[in-house]
């Protein structure tokens, strides 16, 4: 199974390709894909045939129950027959309806691979978590071909709305799995009924939260009005999505879950009432339509009401009627919808008000709809007549539900002849369609379609042994399926149902001025775009009343909440009986008052500059708790965070006024104060309590002894950060690497990784003979009021002793205090001191090399060291010693960890490079631009005279 699904990802991939070099063509390599899936599907027929499952399980992350489990029954392999063979056939049927050349086709193909193999991934998965992540691909997915013609607004829109509520009902959906798992211990469905289920409001809320997400997805009221918006998207998306695939995923869900869930409290009311409703609306509607298309839709939303109302049902007879509805629907609604494209395709219209003699003109194209649209009224001897008698059997002892589906039956009957009419049938006084040839690639899969549709309910006794084995999950199945049960109640009511669709479209005339008032008050696409509107005015209005352009009253507000709720749920949770120690040595008390008073002060400086020195005492004070502690290592990155985050503020500083605004007054300073101390005091507080309220022993407490026999390590910090806790760092790294390319990007207009500016040449007289080196590039590129000859000086003796010791920090980080960051930091440093003495040329012949390609480059060795480890046998990230030998060395060893500090170095120094060149040269060259503007001298945007 896992395979398959490799497969698809594969062949999705390589779409593009296969488009590009055979056009159209390429679709028919693309359709062996899911073929492939069905032709696996049915060589596991015998093994499901008696119940049987084919099960496959991947551990995935053990330690969060995550696995990556594969299960398939009765119900997933009907559904891999219909995601594979329905698949199949609109691939093959792709490849006539798209003209060589089409927009986007290249994309196209690719996307309708992945969902293929996302939908197959839904109807496979076991474990509810994997479900839901498939769900939300075939979400995407489905987005990405509804918006297939993205120049179109109503595309987009409709595309938009499928996301939108599909999203929002997946959502609420895994909210409801969490809520089972956690219950019951494990995400596998195929467990939950052994596992107990909760009792209560808590398993009510699971299953609302649960039917949300599968009844958004299958287009059931009240999240209806999607579908026949989506109509929008190219004929195969609606034969294959809206018809086989994607809007059966949330009744196939129904299906899945109703053996355990179907006794819950409110599922068999919510999916009967539901269902009806949605099965009567759509039914309605579909009759008043004159787009072919648009006419399957809501009919397609009508028959999805009534398969919510057979699996949702939770009774053998329900269960076994059910399935056979879901081959059934699949096979003659993707028929009609593929019909309908070929007759778009041959007469250039879909709106029946328009065609007239279309089967007289095209009567294999009119065979084959006629053919699958009986089904669809269910006529017999087609799998429609089998399935809707059986539905109907099912609810005999409900009368009303019955009621309900006989009425439904009426609407399906009805708006089946207006299809048949409207497409094929000859109107007086009406001009008759000249139709164009139909490709026998778009006619045959609609015909193996109809087809089967016909060959399955012949087999109809064979074709419900088959699916028996799901409905004996409720119980003894006391039906089977047949083309004939003799006189039965079912029998009567089908033929009662034929006969008022018949008799319903016969009077669609002096029906038609009832069918246009009776319509609901406001209409899906209606309702959908007055809720979005909606939404965004309130956005705007909170937006308007809370966002007032002060940063002050926003941080003010976040620390007033949080001094508030958790503060308040502190004082609530108390009284503590933590022993809260003042200090270990009165120097820590010291330092802690130093702190407190430059911050206080901090608060009351006028001058930016006094202030950021202000909190650097706080956070050098901080470092030396750290020392006195005996924490070497965070002192150290403590020491050096606080140095860099200096180093910035004095760059930006230089473009803000030397003093704060007057505008905060003796009071709101005050005010302020009290702020941060009152957040100071429920921080520590919060602390305090946080560590009084461990019950398990600390998992850190194994670190040392893990450090030295698996990271071969004894500096802790650094053997946690790079092996223990490594995914940890990856991500720590990821970040650091995004918000470099984010601060660059709000201030560079040109490319990162590009060659650096080159030096200006100081003029000098003409002379012979080789020009000396210039070695303090101060002079040619400073003015003289910002140069300072010593601090050159010393700078250009200590740089190369300063990178020494940063590359000293990261080779001996592993035993003693230092690592990756401390080295990358001491390194940057090195390079902001180079640029504050001799400017963005010096900077720039210090490091010769882009920020950006440091950054990559540092994120590649890391990523690399953790892919390297997973080819050599063991997990990602994990470190390996290597024992080497070298003359005059000797013996020594080399941890593999290493080299994903030396990543960690090389991001840190590309971090700080990009910033420099952020913050420091590109806006020393905006300076020097706007300064040679001012004195009208034209520059160019590099900086450069014409």
């Amino acid at each position: 199974m896992l395979v398959l699904l490799i497969l698809h990802l594969v062949a999705a991939l390589v779409a593009p390709l296969l488009v590009r070099w055979w056009g159209p063509r390429a679709c028919y390599p693309l359709a062996l894909v899911p073929a492939a899936a069905f032709g696996w599907a049915v060589a596991r027929t015998p093994a499901v045939r008696d119940g049987g499952a084919v099960v496959e399980a991947y551990h995935w992350v053990p330690q969060l129950r995550l696995e990556l489990a594969l299960r398939l029954t009765t119900l997933s392999w009907l559904m891999t027959l219909l995601v594979g063979g329905v698949g199949a056939l609109v691939l093959v049927y792709c490849a006539r309806y798209f003209a060589a050349g089409s927009a986007g086709l290249a994309r196209f193909a690719a996307v309708l691979v992945a969902f293929a193999g996302a939908m197959l991934g839904l109807v496979l998965a076991d474990d509810l978590l994997l479900l839901y992540v498939f769900w939300e691909l075939t979400t995407v997915f489905s987005y990405l071909l509804i918006g297939h013609s993205a120049e179109r607004r109503a595309s987009r829109w409709a595309a938009a709305q499928a996301l939108t509520v599909t999203t929002f009902g997946g959502l609420a959906m895994l909210v409801g799995f969490l809520m089972l798992g956690r219950h019951t211990g494990g995400y596998r469905w195929s467990e939950l009924a052994g596992a107990g289920l909760p009792a209560g409001g808590y398993l009510v809320t699971a299953v609302l939260l649960v039917l949300a997400g599968a009844l958004a997805k299958s287009a059931v009221l009240p999240f209806s009005g999607w579908l026949p918006q989506a109509m929008c998207a190219p004929t195969p998306v609606s034969a294959y999505l809206h018809a086989a695939a994607m809007v059966k995923a949330g009744v196939y869900l129904l299906g899945l879950l109703a053996p355990v869930l179907a006794t819950a409290g409110p599922w068999r009311p919510v999916t009967v009432t539901a269902g009806l409703l949605t099965m009567l609306a759509g039914g309605w509607a579909a009759l008043r339509q004159c787009d072919l298309k648009l006419l399957l839709a809501y009919g397609t939303v009508s028959q999805l009401g009534l398969l919510t109302v057979a699996l949702g049902a939770g009774t053998p007879k329900a269960a076994l009627a059910g399935t056979a509805m879901l081959l059934a629907h699949a096979l003659f609604k993707a028929a009609l919808f593929l019909v309908v494209g070929a007759v778009d395709h041959s007469a250039g219209t879909r709106d029946l008000r328009e065609l007239s003699g279309l089967g007289r003109r095209a009567p294999l194209l009119a065979a084959v709809g006629t053919l699958a649209a009986a089904s669809m009224a269910g006529l017999p001897p087609l799998v429609g007549f089998v399935a809707k008698e059986a539905v109907l059997a099912a609810f005999t002892d409900q009368p009303l539900v019955l009621a309900g589906l006989v009425a439904g039956t009426v609407l399906t009957v009805a708006y089946t002849a207006r299809f048949v009419w409207g497409a094929f049938g000859t109107r007086p006084h009406a001009e008759r369609t000249e139709p164009q040839p139909v490709p026998a690639a778009m006619l045959g899969p609609p015909a193996l379609l109809a087809v089967a549709g016909l060959a399955t309910g012949l087999a109809a006794g064979p074709t419900g042994a088959l699916l028996r084995p799901y409905a004996a999950l409720f119980g003894p199945v006391p039906e089977h399926l047949a083309l004939w049960h003799g006189p039965t109640l079912a029998l009567g009511l089908s033929v009662l149902a034929l006969a008022g669709g018949a008799a319903l479209f016969a009077l669609r005339g002096p029906l038609a001025p009832v069918l246009a008032r009776l319509r609901a008050p406001v209409g899906g696409a209606q309702g959908y775009e007055w809720l979005t509107h909606r939404f965004d005015r309130l956005a705007i209005e909170v937006t308007s009343a809370t966002q007032r352009g002060s940063l002050p009253l926003y941080l003010g507000t976040i620390l007033l909440v949080l001094v508030v709720v958790p503060g308040g749920a502190m004082l609530a949770a108390g009284p503590w009986r933590q022993r809260v120690p003042l200090w270990d040595t009165p120097l820590q008390l010291v330092v802690g008052v130093v702190a407190a008073v430059a911050a206080l002060l901090a608060v009351g400086a006028r001058r930016r500059l006094t202030a950021m020195l202000l909190v650097g005492v706080t956070g050098y004070g901080t470092a030396m708790l750290f020392v006195l502690h005996g924490a070497p290592d965070l002192a150290l990155t403590q020491f050096l965070v606080e140095t860099a985050t200096i180093a910035v503020f004095v760059l930006v500083l230089r473009r803000l006024p030397e003093r704060f605004s007057a505008r905060p007054l003796r009071r709101s300073r005050w005010a302020r104060r009290a702020v941060g101390a009152a957040v100071g005091l429920v921080l520590a507080g919060l602390c305090l309590v946080a560590v009084g309220a461990r019950t398990a022993p600390s998992v850190s407490r194994a670190f040392p002894d893990l450090a030295l026999s698996e990271g071969h390590g004894r500096n802790v910090v650094n053997v946690t950060l790079v092996d223990i806790r490594a995914w940890d760092t990856m991500g720590e790294i990821s970040v650091l690497v995004v918000t470099a390319t984010g601060v660059a990007s709000l201030i560079f207009r040109r490319s990162r990784t590009g060659p650096r500016p080159r030096r200006p040449r100081p003029e000098r007289p003409a002379r012979r003979g080789p020009q000396r080196p210039v070695w303090l590039r101060g002079g040619p590129t400073l003015a003289e009021r910002r140069r300072s000859i010593v601090f050159e000086v010393v700078t250009r003796l200590l740089f190369h002793t300063i990178v020494l010791f940063s590359l000293f920090l990261l080779f001996s980080g592993h035993n003693a205090p230092g690592g990756g960051f401390s080295g990358g930091l001491v390194a940057s440093l090195a390079l902001a001191v180079r640029y504050l003495a001799g400017g963005r040329y010096e900077l720039a012949e210090a490091a010769p090399v882009g920020a950006g390609t440091i950054l990559g480059a540092g994120l590649a060795v890391s990523v690399g060291t953790g892919a390297c480890a997973l080819l050599a046998g063991g997990s990602v990230l994990q470190s390996a010693k290597l024992d080497l030998w070298l003359p005059g060395v000797g013996d020594f060893y080399v941890v593999t960890s290493l080299f994903f500090d030396i990543g960690v170095y090389l991001i840190v120094v590309g971090l700080v490079l990009d910033i420099l060149r952020s913050l420091g040269a590109e806006v020393d060259r905006h300076i020097e631009a706007a300064g040679k503007t001012e004195r009208g001298l034209i520059v160019d945007p590099q900086g450069r005279r014409p």
